[in-house]
């Protein structure tokens, strides 16, 4: 991805820290996203695997894993704080068929023909030139290889319904910004899929999948990590009068509190899951 001034900057300091001190709390929220794409990706033993904007590690992670030592992953994102975050990870889990470096998108440093899977959860609504990505995704598989991406569905779900829904309706004037738009642009059915087509992918196949998206902690914990995370939402988080404040928190605090069981916070994840073959 490149990063014009209107690109939301997923490479600052605070983000990087809020990305360590919620990594435990996000990586269980987000693995059943995360077993989806693995899911339909059908990766086998000593494949060559690519994730691009892989973030803090996932699904790169749970690919290496699961190859259990044979084959590769190279992790791909711009942010050098996620990737750094990443790095660790794996080095913890002894993984040695993973490695993680920068690189964008839209120019991907690697040869024609390289791996057998490419993956992106959860980043393909970014890239400020989606049909120039998909072209080098397409580049960079070997004949007969897979691509699955995994975008967010519409909106209208729980965890953003319950946030930003909440900000929306409480502040008078408040609108989605731009930056944030994009995000929901795949959950229009077919809309992923024939951007798939028109980059070359053939057999191509959509699927809308709801998936458990559970925050094991408080409702207050959860709206401080969706605050300090959700860079495309930050100008219109940032644009709340400090005079209502206080009322845009205990109405977003309690609609989130409507799935809190006084354990965990059980919401759903509607994700579209596109994939394609070369």
């Amino acid at each position: 991805m490149s990063t014009p001034s209107t690109t939301p900057n997923w490479d600052n300091h605070s983000r990087a820290q809020a990305n360590l001190q919620w990594r435990k709390q996000s990586a269980i929220m987000g693995q059943k996203v995360t077993d989806a794409i693995i899911a339909a990706a059908r990766v086998a033993q000593g494949m060559q695997v690519l994730d691009i904007a892989c973030g803090s590690g996932e699904p790169a992670i749970s690919i290496a894993t699961l190859l259990n030592g044979s084959g590769s992953v190279i992790g791909v994102d711009l942010s050098q704080g996620a990737l750094g975050i990443a790095t660790e990870r794996a080095r913890q889990r002894q993984l040695t068929n993973i490695k993680f470096q920068s690189a964008d998108a839209h120019q991907l440093p690697f040869p024609d023909n390289s791996f057998d899977r490419v993956t992106c959860r959860l980043g393909v609504m970014f890239f400020n030139d989606l049909p120039r990505a998909l072209r080098e995704m397409h580049r960079v598989m070997k004949p007969g290889g897979k691509v699955v991406l995994l975008a967010w569905g519409p909106m209208n779900q729980p965890y953003f319904e319950t946030t930003i829904g909440t900000v929306l309706r409480t502040v008078p004037g408040a609108d989605m910004p731009e930056s944030a738009k994009g995000m929901f642009a795949f959950g229009v059915p077919r809309s992923l899929a024939q951007k798939l087509i028109d980059a070359g992918f053939t057999t191509v196949e959509e699927k809308f999948s709801k998936e458990p998206w559970v925050w094991p902690g408080i409702p207050k914990d959860l709206w401080e990590y969706f605050q300090e995370l959700a860079v495309p939402f930050a100008p219109l988080l940032k644009s709340i009068p400090p005079e209502l404040r206080h009322e845009v928190d205990a109405a977003v605090l309690e609609a989130i509190s409507r799935y809190y069981d006084g354990h965990e916070i059980k919401f759903t994840a509607t994700v579209n899951i596109t994939s394609g073959m070369k």
